[in-house]
């Protein structure tokens, strides 16, 4: 390949890589797994940047090479890359930003959302980044309708999750 994609490529990985490492963190529960998945993450954008087109935003394809390959690095592997677990993703606010009870909410929502199955968590987590139906549904694949239908039963499940 030529420098001028590899430094295409490297620019934009360094740009976008918090897209992959709250991906990574998503599917996995301790940090050399978190390595493991942002490495192979990191080979499979590489593997298929020379046909990345431009028609979409760079950050929506990435997206959705990451989301496949954790996803399926995650139907493989089940017993080695596990969900992560809230305990250690604990936030560490200032004494006077700690907020007892929205803590309380965040971990709520984690362990709900760590009983969600791997596509349901990837529309939960693209919702959180404040993503637009229209690139959740091209991200995922699936029709913008389907994503909103799809995210509706999820909000469902969250709460029969939370308030059973």
């Amino acid at each position: 390949m030529n420098s001028s994609l590899e430094q295409s490529f490297v620019s934009q990985l360094k740009e976008h890589q918090n897209i992959i490492h709250k991906i990574c963190r998503l599917y996995t529960s301790d940090e050399d797994s978190h390595k493991d998945l942002f490495q192979e993450i990191t080979i499979q954008l590489w593997k298929a940047f020379p046909q990345f087109r431009g028609d979409s935003k760079f950050t929506t394809w990435a997206y959705r090479v990451a989301l496949n390959t954790a996803i399926t690095l995650y139907r493989k592997k089940t017993k080695s890359i596990n969900t992560i677990e809230f305990d250690s993703t604990i936030h560490r606010f200032a004494h006077d930003d700690y907020n007892y009870e929205e803590e309380e909410q965040i971990k709520l929502l984690y362990k709900a959302v760590h009983q969600l199955n791997d596509i349901e968590k990837a529309l939960v987590f693209m919702y959180l980044e404040d993503k637009d139906y229209t690139e959740i549904a091209e991200t995922l694949g699936i029709s913008e309708v389907n994503a909103r239908v799809k995210m509706n039963r999820i909000k469902g499940k969250l709460k029969r999750i939370v308030n059973p």
